[in-house]
Formats: C-alpha cells, sequence, structure tokens
C-alpha cells in the first residue's frame, strides 16, 4: 500500500537561491513517515505509551530539482520492509506541474526519491529493539524496493574545517535528543556545496543520539563533487555522518 500527501512549501523554509532547504526537506521526510505510521496504528501515540519511541538511523536522497516558495509538493511514501530490527521506508517526490496538458497522468513532475531506515527505541534502555512481530505491523509491507547504493561513510582525518555546535533547547525533540533535522543543519551551516541547478544527493547516517548540553564538533571535508561530514560529541564518538554529492 502506498500514500501520497501534499503539501505547499513556505517561505522559511527555502533559502536566498529560493530554493528549499534540505534539513527542511528532511523535515518534511520525518513529518510524512509518522503520519503515515499514526494511521496505520504504529506511531508515537501507541509507542510512547509502551515506552517505546521511533528512531531514524539512516536516510539517502537524490533529488533532480528542489523545489521552491509555494510550489505544492506530493510525497508517495510506501513500506519497503520490516527486518532484522530495521524498518525501510520509501518515498519519491513530485511538484506539481504548472501547466498540465490534457494528458493523464502529467499532473506532477517526479523531481527526487528517498530510502530511509528506522529502528525502534527503549527509551529507559536507551536500546533499538525488534517489535516487528507484533500485531500491529500485520499487512503494512508494501514491498516495492527502490535502488539506491548505500554510501558508507568514512572518518575525515585531515578535516578542511571544523565548526562547534552546543546542543540547546531548541535542538532537542519529544525523544529526549537532538532532533535529526539538527544534525544535518548544523552540518550545511558549517559549509555548503553549490548544488543549484544541479542534481544532488544527501546520505546521513546516525550513530550516537547527541542530548542536551552536549557540543557537537562539524568537521567538514570539501571533494571535488561536494562535502563529507563528521560530527564528534565530547568523548571523540561519532554521532552524525553526512555526505553530499553534487550528481
Amino acid at each position: 500500500m502506498k500514500y501520497n500527501y501534499d503539501y505547499e512549501i513556505k517561505y522559511q523554509e527555502v533559502d536566498g537561491e529560493k530554493k528549499l532547504r534540505l534539513y527542511n526537506l528532511e523535515n518534511y521526510l520525518l513529518e510524512v513517515a509518522g503520519t503515515v505510521a499514526d494511521e496505520l496504528g504504529f506511531g508515537i501515540a501507541t509507542l510512547h505509551p509502551r515506552g517505546l519511541t521511533w528512531i531514524l538511523t539512516r536516510l539517502s536522497v537524490e533529488m533532480y530539482e528542489l523545489p521552491t516558495h509555494c510550489e505544492k509538493v506530493r510525497f508517495e511514501t510506501w513500506i519497503e520492509s520490516n527486518a532484522h530490527m530495521l524498518s525501510t521506508r520509501n518515498f519519491r517526490i513530485y511538484k506539481q506541474n504548472p501547466t498540465p496538458s490534457l494528458n493523464m497522468g502529467d499532473e506532477w513532475i517526479l523531481i527526487g526519491q528517498c530510502k530511509s531506515v528506522w529502528a525502534v527505541l527503549d527509551l529507559e534502555k536507551r536500546e533499538i529493539v525488534n517489535i516487528f512481530d507484533d500485531p500491529i505491523f500485520e499487512g503494512c509491507v508494501d514491498g516495492e524496493i527502490i535502488e539506491m547504493a548505500r554510501v558508507r561513510m568514512t572518518t575525515i582525518p585531515e578535516p578542511t574545517g571544523c565548526v562547534p555546535h552546543k546542543v540547546v533547547y531548541s535542538d532537542i525533540d519529544y525523544n529526549g535528543h537532538c532532533n535529526s533535522c539538527r544534525y544535518l543543519q548544523t552540518m550545511t551551516d558549517a559549509y555548503l556545496p553549490n548544488y543549484y541547478g544541479k542534481k544532488v544527493r544527501l546520505d546521513i547516517n546516525y550513530s550516537k543520539e547527541a542530548m542536551l548540553g552536549e557540543t557537537l564538533q562539524t568537521y567538514y571535508l570539501i571533494v571535488p563533487d561536494g562535502v563529507q561530514y563528521q560530527q564528534k560529541n565530547g568523548q571523540g564518538e561519532t554521532s552524525c555522518s553526512a555526505e553530499i554529492t553534487i550528481l
């Protein structure tokens, strides 16, 4: 089963080039995933009373075009699989065709695709648990695969630069840790390659949750086709790593 949700891009979500910011795009993807989970009966409203929650572990997005202010965008989503303690949710991203013809099926233009991987976190133990044998998950898997090669994040031994960020009140979400989109926001604030007018890919891996008061160091390395990021906490552990690639 596939689900569609339509939104209109707001002015506060675009940058100086009038294009949707990558971390605002990620926020839409998370919003859609959460809405579907709630509607199917295994969202936060169901899991939180059980001391559980969803966390994003990996996200890969390819955008052929970034939408702009006032454009209407459609997110088509479905669950590819629930296996090995991980749930894979896929997306196709469309924008509304401003000049559709009389031909059926051209109202929406495909502008991107996404593969995301999720896990269920025990809020007390702060450990990932497997609950996919629970009856609430019966019949929810569509199964269609989106082929997106996985990018394996590497350490950055000799970064181009490093920018610190202290995790503050506005970074914390209802799970008690730094919001997924805030990692990406601080990374792109540290350095952003010029991908305007080109196809762009974002890959991001979440390794260790960051908590209120921690200071994250964002190391970035400028490479010929984009930039690589690695965020480390005060103990030198990688909290998050990412790569923006100009295709």
